[in-house]
C-alpha cells in the first residue's frame, strides 16, 4: 500500500484566477469530500485581478486547513501549481484540481483510493462529459494524445490528480529548474508509473475560461516542444 490511505496527509493544491465566486462552494464541497481524512487546502491566488484573493483569506480565517499564497505577478497555472506543491513538503500525497468546479471535488476520494493501491505513483481523472465545445474537446484530445505518445501519460491525463512523494519532487523540480510548462508533462517525464480513472467533468457554473484559443494553442506548443526535448 502507499502512503495515499485514509490515514495520511493530503494536500490539496489549487490555482485561482477569476474564481471569487466559486471558491466558497470548492472549500465546502472539499469538505464534504474529505471526511475522517486529516486535509490540507492551498489556494494559489495567481495574481488574480477579482477578489479571489479576499474570499480566500476568508476561508482561511475560518478553517485553519486552508492556507493562501498570494503571487503578486501572474505566473500561469502550471507555475503556481508547482508553487503550492512546493509549499505544502508535509504532505504524504497531493491533489492538483482546478478552482473553476469544473473538476468535482466529491472525485478526489476515487484519485486517493487508486493511489493508495501501490502500484502506481500518480492518478489522473480521465476526462469524460461534455464540459467544453466540441473543437475545444477535440483539439484538448488531440493535444493529450500526441502527450501520451511523448511520455506515456495516460491519453485522458489532464491537471486533476494525484501524486506520490515521488512525482510531486519531480514535477517541482521540472517546473521550477528545467522550465516545464506542464505539470501534467512533467509527471509523464518523472518515469514514474501512472494510471487514470474516468471522472465526469462538470459545465464551468459561473464565468469563462481564461485559457483563449490562442493561448491554449501556445501552452500546447510550448508542452509538447519541452516533452519532446526532454526525451533526448
Amino acid at each position: 500500500m502507499s502512503d495515499a490511505g485514509t490515514g495520511s496527509r493530503v494536500a490539496v493544491v489549487v490555482p485561482v484566477y477569476g474564481n471569487e465566486a466559486t471558491l466558497p462552494e470548492l472549500a465546502d464541497r472539499l469538505a464534504a469530500a474529505l471526511p475522517g481524512r486529516d486535509w490540507r487546502l492551498r489556494l494559489v491566488i495567481d495574481a488574480s485581478p477579482d477578489d479571489s484573493a479576499r474570499v480566500a483569506r476568508e476561508l482561511a480565517a475560518r478553517d485553519g486547513r486552508i492556507a493562501v499564497t498570494g503571487l503578486t505577478v501572474n505566473v500561469g497555472q502550471h507555475a503556481a501549481l508547482a508553487r503550492g506543491l512546493a509549499e505544502e513538503p508535509d504532505a504524504d500525497v497531493w491533489v492538483c484540481l482546478d478552482a473553476d468546479l469544473q473538476d468535482p471535488p466529491e472525485a478526489v476520494p476515487l484519485l486517493l483510493d487508486r493511489l493508495a493501491a501501490g502500484d502506481v505513483a500518480a492518478v489522473f481523472a480521465g476526462r469524460r462529459g461534455r464540459y467544453e465545445s466540441p473543437l475545444r474537446r477535440a483539439t484538448g484530445t488531440l493535444h493529450r494524445r500526441v502527450a501520451a505518445a511523448l511520455t506515456g501519460l495516460p491519453p485522458d491525463a489532464g491537471a486533476f490528480l494525484a501524486m506520490g512523494p515521488a512525482v510531486r519532487a519531480a514535477v517541482v523540480a521540472a517546473v521550477e529548474q528545467r522550465g516545464a510548462p506542464s505539470v501534467v508533462l512533467a509527471v509523464g517525464r518523472s518515469g514514474r508509473t501512472t494510471t487514470s480513472v474516468p471522472v465526469v467533468r462538470d459545465q464551468r457554473p459561473v464565468g469563462r475560461s481564461a485559457w483563449t484559443p490562442g493561448a491554449r494553442l501556445r501552452q500546447s506548443a510550448r508542452s509538447l516542444s519541452w516533452a519532446l526535448r526532454a526525451r533526448r
